[in-house]
């Protein structure tokens, strides 16, 4: 190594130390102080709930027993998605709805870059042959209320770590649509019906190209399909979608 790449290196050590020796590294959930690198506390990481295989080959759904590598579950095979494959980090739960929340709409992004390596191990298959990472986009109005799209920050941190492009504004929101939280599971998908296209300057970059859709939250997967049918019509070869979590409700 040579000499200004090891001052440099000792310089940002240095910064690293001094700043957490002042601002020490606290647990994104509950506060407490933790260890260096840690982004929770050893209480809060175990209360979380990670989903790990046996799992749906298509949508990520996590199953109580292994049924193989190539299992899928009752709902796509009922309905099969507009996506490829998906998966996410955790359950949507209520140990993880304030984390996620809190992220969400209170400001707490200093989470991001944990979050997104989490989503990386979960997205470790699909990553490996993705050309694109996309986030799944605001509505103009919700952006300059919130001042930011968490799913955005996600897909950034995400690209940095795999080195996969990110093309944060390809995709618009061309409605405002109100919140999926008030809808059923229908009602969901009438929502968001049209309400994404790519950006008027994408011309062909989606033609034949493999993308990861990034989001924080997957409910139903309405919000994911609107968007990988957005994509398909503008030529997308394959489109798989990564969630920081997911809500897992028994299928029937």
């Amino acid at each position: 190594m040579k000499p200004l790449s090891r001052l440099s290196s000792s310089l940002r050590a240095a910064a690293r130390l001094g700043l957490d020796a002042m601002l020490p590294r606290r647990c994104l959930a509950c506060g407490k102080v933790t260890g260096e690198g840690a982004a929770l506390c050893v209480a809060c990481w175990a209360d979380l709930d990670f989903i790990t295989a046996p799992l749906c080959r298509r949508c990520g759904f996590p199953f109580e027993i292994d049924l193989g590598s190539d299992a899928v579950c009752l709902a796509c095979l009922r309905d099969p998605p507009a996506f490829d494959r998906a998966r996410s980090a955790l359950r949507y739960d209520d140990r993880s709805k304030g984390l996620i929340l809190r992220f969400k709409h209170a400001d707490r992004t200093e989470g991001a870059r944990s979050f997104a390596a989490w989503m990386q191990r979960s997205a470790a298959e699909f990553l490996s042959d993705t050309d694109l990472i996309v986030p799944v986009p605001l509505h103009w109005r919700r952006l300059l209320a919130r001042r930011y799209n968490q799913a955005a920050m996600l897909a950034i941190a995400l690209g940095r770590m795999s080195g996969v492009e990110v093309a944060p504004n390809l995709l618009l929101r061309g409605r405002d649509t109100p919140s999926q939280g008030r809808f059923s599971r229908a009602g969901r998908r009438r929502n968001v019906q049209g309400a994404f296209r790519p950006h008027p300057s994408a011309g062909t970059r989606l033609v034949g190209r493999k993308v990861l859709l990034v989001d924080d939250v997957m409910t139903t997967g309405a919000t994911l399909e609107a968007c990988s049918r957005a994509l398909r019509r503008a030529g997308a070869a394959r489109i798989d979608a990564v969630t920081l979590a997911r809500v897992v409700l028994a299928q029937r």
